[in-house]
């Protein structure tokens, strides 16, 4: 097949800049781990560990992909997980970071998102945020934010929890109700805007570093240009592309997961390897066997991961030419893969207790269950079934969440 002329270039720089990428998450991630310890018993918030990923690049570099700019999903997914590695609660941070940059996108009711996109890179903004799924449940009951027009745009009140960087984070993107429309709205609203307080979250069981917490709106000014489009309701077939933001969010955290699977796994190793067995020396065939279980455990999840963030990637690729019904599938992929990853993670990080004795080990187990404690299974292999059985493309917005 004859090369476009440039094409060859730009292939090259594409991969030059994903192979700087991949060797910073690395010198970052053993950074991190350094300290790792310390600072989940610190419990702060992530102001000082935002700092390190800014100065090292990868706020800018975890963006939607664009030319000379940004990270492919594979790329993307591949940094979350290494860092999660050494620590889940910046992993986690990264991982929205990553996926609430693509909301310009994935809403596609922005005038200019590569504009947005490129001011983020430039800026080196973090990004977090909440957008409720189209059905509510225990988890996302109650009171909503709401936006009332205005001439000049709209004011939003209400309050809404957020998992990471309440307090650090550039953007905030959230969805809020039209008291006029009912349309639900995707907006993004700046921090130390007039009328907006924080209510960070204390004493958390894991995932301590991630500064999660409540932020509160009170009559809050959102001009057009932040508003980025319009989230559907359950009875609405969402576009393709609109419908893979929700999956696409839940399959980085199953890098976060993994990540703490693979830290756990092998932090307890080199205490095994260094004679720290808790209860077997480094010889009995017993250990041997527990590992390999775990192991096994381990690369099952992975596989599993890797199955659903290929098709994912592929699927962004695709963008707007999106087939209606390929969402549906993909929603069935990232719930398996957050099914087998929430049982590797609680499986291998309260084994791993029983196999070495060391402080701070118990870090993992604390993390994957917080980081799992809101999405149960059954709830997730109703949704499998039902898809495997039905085929609803329905189930992307109603059932995968």
């Amino acid at each position: 097949m004859p090369t476009t002329p440039g094409t060859t270039g730009l292939r090259s720089a594409d991969e030059q800049r994903r192979a700087a990428l991949l060797r910073t998450v690395h010198d970052v991630a053993d950074d991190l781990a350094s300290d790792a310890i310390f600072r989940d018993r610190a419990g702060r918030p992530p102001t000082d560990e935002v700092a390190r990923l800014r100065e090292a690049g990868l706020l800018a570099g975890l963006t939607p992909p664009g030319p000379g700019r940004g990270a492919d999903w594979r790329t993307g997914c591949t940094v979350i997980r290494k860092l999660s590695t050494a620590d889940s609660s910046v992993g986690d941070v990264l991982a929205r970071h990553y996926v609430h940059a693509w909301s310009g996108r994935f809403y596609a009711g922005h005038p200019d998102a590569t504009a947005l996109e490129e001011e983020s890179v430039r800026e080196q903004w973090l990004w977090t945020g909440a957008i409720r799924p189209p059905v509510t449940d225990e988890d996302t009951a109650g009171p909503d934010l709401v936006l009332q027009p205005r001439n000049s745009g709209y004011v939003l009140s209400g309050r809404r929890f957020l998992d990471t960087a309440v307090a650090v984070a550039d953007q905030i993107v959230v969805d809020a109700v039209c008291t006029v429309t009912g349309d639900a709205l995707v907006v993004r609203i700046p921090p130390g805007v007039p009328r907006m307080t924080i209510e960070p979250a204390h004493d958390r069981l894991g995932q301590r570093v991630v500064g999660a917490g409540e932020v509160v709106f009170d009559r809050v000014t959102v001009t057009p240009g932040q508003v980025l489009g319009r989230r559907p309701y359950e009875e609405e077939p969402a576009a393709p592309f609109t419908a893979l933001a929700d999956p696409a969010l839940r399959l980085a955290l199953c890098h976060v997961g993994l990540g703490i699977v693979e830290g756990a796994l092998t932090e307890a190793r080199d205490l095994s390897r260094g004679g720290h067995a808790y209860r077997l020396p480094g010889t009995d065939p017993d250990l041997f066997l527990t590992y390999g279980e775990l192991a096994s455990a381990a690369q099952t999840a992975t596989a599993v991961v890797d199955r659903a963030t290929e098709v994912m990637a592929r699927a962004l690729q695709t963008g707007a030419q999106l087939d209606a019904e390929e969402p549906a599938g993909i929603a069935a992929l990232v719930a398996t893969a957050e099914t087998v990853t929430s049982k590797a993670a609680l499986h291998v990080t309260a084994r791993v207790l029983e196999l070495a004795d060391a402080p701070g080990l118990d870090r993992f187990w604390r993390n994957a269950r917080i980081l799992t404690a809101h999405h149960p299974a059954a709830h997730r292999l109703r949704s499998i079934g039902e898809h495997y059985l039905n085929g609803s493309h329905r189930a992307v917005a109603a059932a995968f969440h």
